[in-house]
This record gives structure tokens, sequence and C-alpha cells, in this order.
């Protein structure tokens, strides 16, 4: 905001309620409905098991996908140990 307020050549305070102003003037958006899970019980053990909702066009990741996924996790969590990373 601050450069924009330099290069335009107007105040901060103008530059941030005129923005503030614009989304606030945004329509809303409808609100979505969350859906709530399945719950059923176990029938060897009697524990709850909770089945989400998934949203349309959702796939879970492959294994292999979430071990890659993990791997990396773990790899850049020993750079920043280490020393070696941002």
């Amino acid at each position: 905001m601050k450069l924009r307020a330099v290069h335009e050549g107007r105040k901060l305070k103008d530059v941030a309620a005129e923005l503030l102003r614009h989304g606030l003037d945004r329509p809303e958006l409808p609100a979505r409905r969350a859906q709530k899970p399945r719950i059923i019980r176990d029938p060897v053990s009697g524990l709850p098991v909770i089945h989400p909702r998934r949203s349309a066009g959702f796939v879970p990741p492959t294994l292999e996908e979430s071990l890659a996924l993990i791997e990396q996790a773990n790899q850049q969590e020993d750079l920043r140990r280490a020393g070696l990373a941002d």
C-alpha cells in the first residue's frame, strides 16, 4: 500500500481507506453449508468411525504421493535444524 500511495502521489491513509471501501463493497457470497461427516460404530470394537464427506472433484492422494510429501517435509525439517535452509 505504501508503494502504491507513493506512485500515485497520495497519502497512505487515503489509499488504505479506498482499498477498505472496495473490500467492504463486495457483494456477499452465498454461504456454503458444510456437510456433516457420517459417523458409524465399528461392529467389532464399538468405537465410532468417522467418514468425512468429500467435496465434488476431490481425489485423495495415492500412497506414493503421500510418502513423497512426508519425505520432502522431513528433508526440509532436517535442513532447517542443521541451519542449512531459510
